[in-house]
């Protein structure tokens, strides 16, 4: 079973890269089980709603979560749907991985969903977190995911091609840390210089992949701003980084 991390910050909402993500999943169903942790319910209230208030900023991001969140996953349903795909939705709280029945059954839900060839798509509940109780990410949600669920593969999507080398940050064309087996070591090559190509957020992904690695489980960070980046990565036709466990 292989989770894909879903995680675009962008101020337009990505319809285009779901439905690159729908095309490969199909073409590579029968070979692989996949579990989507996507973000994107705010960003996709952001186009049709500007709301007013009084209150605080957090109030207003849980508002537009819960007017986002039937949009978004109306955009995977419709999608997927073209494509020969069922989708089910998974809103999940920090709280509930640090309850052992809530944990059980998370897992228990997610297998029956997997076995019956329905694609679960998990985000955060933001409708009901905090500052105080987030995940801080999705990132971190994709790793207790995987981890709970006991996957063989976390493929997190980023907008660089993996992690680059330090020194090369600056370059015309980095380069990219293709394999390491050492989280540690390749935490000293995260540069906290902004570039051009983009920092996309490592620190929360070695973290992630910190919690995969103690679970036994394989990390990709991978370039989702790349058409095919999830088959191209299977196939190996593409530069990404690999975190070996």
């Amino acid at each position: 079973m292989d989770p894909i991390h879903l995680l675009r910050k962008q101020t337009r909402f990505p319809r285009g890269k779901i439905e690159d993500i729908g095309r490969q999943i199909a073409k590579l169903k029968n070979d692989y089980e996949f579990i989507l942790v996507s973000s994107g319910a705010i960003a996709a209230a952001k186009q049709f709603v500007k709301l007013e208030h009084n209150g605080w900023e957090i109030t207003v991001k849980q508002a537009l979560a819960a007017i986002g969140q039937p949009h978004l996953m109306r955009i995977f349903q419709e999608n997927f749907r073209e494509l020969g795909l069922f989708t089910s939705q998974c809103l999940l709280s920090y709280s509930d991985f640090e309850k052992p029945e809530s944990k059980e059954n998370i897992k228990n839900t997610i297998n029956v969903l997997v076995e019956n060839n329905f694609i679960p798509i998990i985000n955060e509940n933001d409708t009901v977190a905090t500052d105080e109780i987030k995940f801080g990410d999705n990132d971190k949600l994709a790793a207790l995911t995987a981890s709970l669920l006991d996957v063989d593969l976390l493929i997190i999507a980023t907008n660089t091609d993996g992690i680059y080398l330090k020194e090369t940050i600056q370059d015309p064309t980095p380069k990219t840390i293709l394999e390491v087996n050492d989280i540690s070591e390749l935490e000293k090559e995260i540069s906290v210089e902004k570039s051009s190509h983009g920092t996309g957020g490592m620190e929360s992904k070695m973290q992630a992949a910190g919690i995969a690695k103690k679970a036994n489980i394989e990390t990709w960070i991978v370039n989702g701003l790349q058409d095919n980046f999830i088959s191209d990565a299977i196939a190996g036709i593409s530069n990404f980084t690999k975190i070996n466990i």
